[in-house]
């Protein structure tokens, strides 16, 4: 049987890719969108409902195990995925229960046929007879510790959790784990890039909500696709959260430039870091080498820097450029990651990884830090930078890095405070690890090493 195009269709599409074929939902949903045609409106509903039930999946699956006779990984995973769209329309939108209820129970009629359907409403309408906040209080109260609780209550995998209060624990903010949870259930703003030399965010006073708190090329959007600006088209502006653009300033702006300067991004896909570089470079007149060691992801890159012919674009293990010693003067090293950082903007991210991935992708990090500082020139800096605040991925890679390559830390935040942030980043760490919650950016965390003379 046909489904209908709707709204919640296209949202029942998104999951299941994910589901089933590991698709990444920002990457998949405007493709879904296109096809299905949908007026606006019904288009933002389709992407809130699709991601915010995303996000918040691990809760509404202990909801969902308090109702059912069967339990919930025994459910079908397509029927699953329509149930928690279901527990979000009658849970945290603003559609009126006993709509969300029969348009969800007549989808599930036309995904997964009409024997599912009784079961299907009953859970439903079990559901429906308790608010978010008092199925919070249920579920909450079956936990055994704080970890479970914030757990079940944010809908963050335990490890997360537990990663999340180390790193707060580190910068004595532990009593902001409630806070870091919570906004990483919230949608990001869209933030944009305007790049210098090629576009002003002044230019964009009528399409803003704001500018950013930090950089002074950012800027937010209020409303709207950004496709739609010329400016995105041709390149000179481009998606890019705050953090990720204070990455590329601090490499940029550590220090005055030197005439005749070689930079390096060593792992630059998808762009976004690397087109702010390219930009900066061009001002300066400085030389820049964009690499990527996979071909699809080398691919964006070059689109990302389609507005700048002088930048050669590689394909390489970054883990080879210890082959070309002592030739760059600035290297970026934005490392493979859990991505722990933007869960906010990446709704799925959060199922993706887990903790044994980590062993795999620490040893990673350490051997690209390793390469680049090998092919960075006496007094170079090297920025090393995760989207994770996790420190197995952060001060643990620094630390043997320091240990087994005699590398300098240099005080980037003393630098960032005096450009950009003023005086915003605590002043006791050199190294800096951005919040969401406290810095309305990504997780960033960013450290400045250097090579001695």
């Amino acid at each position: 049987m046909r489904i209908p195009i709707s709204a919640r269709s296209v949202a029942l599409e998104l999951l299941n890719k994910v589901t089933h074929d590991d698709s990444y939902a920002n990457l998949v949903m405007p493709a879904l969108l296109d096809a299905a045609k949908l007026e606006t409106r019904d288009a933002a509903f389709a992407q809130e409902l699709a991601f915010s039930t995303l996000r918040w999946q691990l809760t509404y699956d202990a909801i969902l195990d308090t109702v059912s006779s069967r339990p919930v990984d025994e459910i079908d995973a397509s029927l699953l995925n329509a149930l928690r769209l279901g527990c979000h329309q009658i849970l945290q939108m603003r559609v009126p229960a006993h709509a969300a209820l029969n348009e969800t129970v007549q989808l599930i009629r036309y995904a997964c046929g009409e024997k599912t359907v009784g079961f299907a409403n009953g859970l439903l309408r079990r559901v429906s007879e308790k608010s978010f906040e008092q199925w919070l209080g249920v579920i909450e109260a079956k936990t055994t510790s704080e970890v479970e609780r914030l757990s079940v209550r944010y809908s963050h995998p335990q490890w997360i959790v537990r990663a999340l209060q180390q790193s707060l624990l580190s910068d004595s903010r532990s009593e902001s784990i409630d806070d870091l949870l919570r906004i990483n259930n919230v949608p990001a703003l869209l933030n944009l890039v305007a790049l210098p030399g090629l576009s002003m965010r002044d230019d964009f006073r009528d399409v803003s909500e704001s500018d950013n708190r930090y950089s002074p090329f950012g800027f937010t959007l209020d409303s709207g696709n950004p496709a739609d600006l010329v400016e995105v088209k041709t390149g000179a502006v481009r998606v890019q959260d705050e953090g990720s653009q204070l990455a590329a300033l601090a490499l940029a702006s550590f220090r005055d430039v030197a005439k005749g300067e070689s930079w390096l991004d060593l792992c630059a896909g998808p762009g976004g870091k690397a087109a702010l570089l390219a930009a900066i470079a061009e001002i300066e007149n400085v030389s820049l080498i964009a690499n990527e060691v996979q071909p699809h992801r080398a691919k964006l890159v070059s689109q990302a820097l389609k507005a700048f012919p002088n930048v050669k674009v590689t394909v390489e293990d970054g883990r080879d450029f210890s082959n070309q010693p002592e030739k760059y003067d600035r290297i970026l090293v934005d490392a493979p990651c859990t991505g722990l950082g933007a869960l906010r903007r990446r709704p799925e991210a959060r199922w993706r990884k887990s903790a044994e991935d980590l062993k795999t992708l620490t040893a990673l990090q350490f051997e690209l830090v390793q390469s680049a500082y090998a092919a960075l020139k006496p007094g170079g800096l090297l920025l090393y930078v995760t989207c994770s605040p996790h420190l197995s991925e952060t001060t643990a890679v620094i630390e043997k890095a320091i240990k087994q390559l005699a590398v300098r830390v240099l005080d980037l935040t003393a630098v960032m405070n005096e450009r950009f942030m003023a005086g915003a980043l605590p002043n006791n760490r050199k190294s800096i690890q951005l919040y969401t919650d406290r810095d309305n950016t990504d997780c960033m965390f960013m450290a400045m090493l250097t090579k001695e003379n």
